[in-house]
């Protein structure tokens, strides 16, 4: 499914020929060979060069939607909602990979040429507040050309009753092509899909997942990393509350990597055992030797008793900070789904050190991943009309 193999191979006839014909190293072709995406400054290289081979191309031959099909492995991508992991096999996923990373060039993300969503129509319906999800969403549609639309739920229907399902039918009747959701129910998305005839993402369903953010976490490791395969992962914290934690285990472990799962009894799903990882109660023997370390938010809002002492002893106990960090025995990097509670499951000392800190990195890449995700559905919905 990348255009950078279609034109090395195609054009110029391999990576060494490339490298002669463009004056630059064999190390920076297998480089883009192997990411599926070139730079957008040696665009105009290439195309100069691409004359002397008797080939004409423009911007619109750097960008993947110029083939039939999105594919990984010769397999297909035709998968219309993107509702849980559980939805994708291994190919699907290293399809929606690809994609993500190749919108992580701001220079493509703002190329006002790629106009993947054009003339569609994608609909945001939070019912739940979030910044960072659902803003990403908006952006990523915008930049791929899409028409769209926020509803503000405390100011619709919604709010003087209207169920979900008379919702469904309304927003049906309006034609769009994509609505993303966010509910404090698990199902709702799956329920919301059944009901209407667009494709429907999944933004985060009660405690059950969250596959956008398992997308773009795992984008944001590979991109650390260069690969996940074969590196230990442990998740830390609220795990019982987390639909983060619930997505991202079978994507890590679908993916290879090895996942522990760090918190207090109270705060450990008791089904937990059966998810494949393993499963620690404090912090020195779990984050022996890992390579990420992911916190998560204590959902205070969620529980319905008293799952920890105090906040204070919470923080002593499983807060992530210098002392813990030195646990790993190993450069380790940090990440953090958002929103933070500083003080509760991260010093601001660890959250802010850029040498080892992949928060922010996160938010940058959520808008390329999710991107990715609506080029994807949209193709596959193009294709199946």
């Amino acid at each position: 499914m990348t255009y950078s193999k279609n034109i090395i191979d195609n054009i110029f006839g391999g990576i060494r020929p490339t490298s002669r014909a463009l004056g630059k190293a064999a190390t920076t072709i297998q480089g883009w060979y192997d990411s599926g995406t070139i730079p957008q400054k040696h665009w105009a290289d290439i195309i100069n060069a691409a004359k002397s081979f008797d080939h004409t191309l423009n911007s619109e031959d750097f960008f993947p939607k110029q083939l039939s099909r999105l594919e990984s492995f010769g397999y297909p991508f035709n998968k219309l909602h993107c509702l849980s992991i559980d939805d994708f096999n291994r190919p699907d996923i290293e399809t929606l990979l690809s994609l993500g990373a190749h919108y992580l060039d701001l220079n493509i993300q703002k190329n006002p040429n790629n106009r993947v969503l054009k003339g569609k129509t994608l609909i945001n319906l939070f019912f739940e507040n979030s910044t960072r999800t659902e803003k990403s969403f908006e952006l990523a549609g915008k930049r791929l050309g899409a028409d769209v639309i926020s509803m503000q739920i405390a100011n619709s229907s919604v709010n003087k009753g209207e169920t979900l399902m008379d919702t469904a039918v309304t927003l049906n009747a309006m034609n769009p092509d994509i609505i993303i959701v966010r509910h404090s129910a698990s199902g709702a998305p799956a329920l919301l899909s059944q009901k209407v005839s667009c494709s429907v993402i999944n933004a985060g369903d009660g405690i059950h997942e969250h596959p956008t953010q398992a997308l773009l976490d795992a984008l944001t490791i590979k991109s650390a990393f260069k690969k996940i395969s074969g590196l230990r992962v442990a998740i830390c914290g609220d795990i019982l509350h987390s639909r983060v934690a619930r997505s991202n285990v079978k994507l890590l472990n679908m993916l290879g990597a090895e996942v522990r799962l760090i918190g207090p009894k109270t705060l450990l799903p008791s089904e937990a055992e059966t998810w494949g990882v393993n499963i620690f109660n404090n912090m020195k023997d779990g984050l022996e030797d890992c390579d990420i370390i992911m916190m998560l938010r204590l959902q205070i809002e969620r529980m319905s008793d008293a799952l920890i002492p105090s906040k204070r002893e919470y923080f002593h106990f499983y807060g992530l900070d210098k002392e813990k960090i030195a646990y790993t025995k190993r450069r380790t990097l940090v990440m953090h789904p958002g929103p933070m509670n500083r003080g509760v499951e991260i010093s601001s000392e660890i959250a802010d050190d850029e040498k080892i800190s992949l928060i922010k990195k996160q938010v940058e890449t959520g808008v390329a991943m999710r991107m990715g995700i609506l080029h994807a559905l949209s193709n596959s919905q193009d294709s199946i009309k």
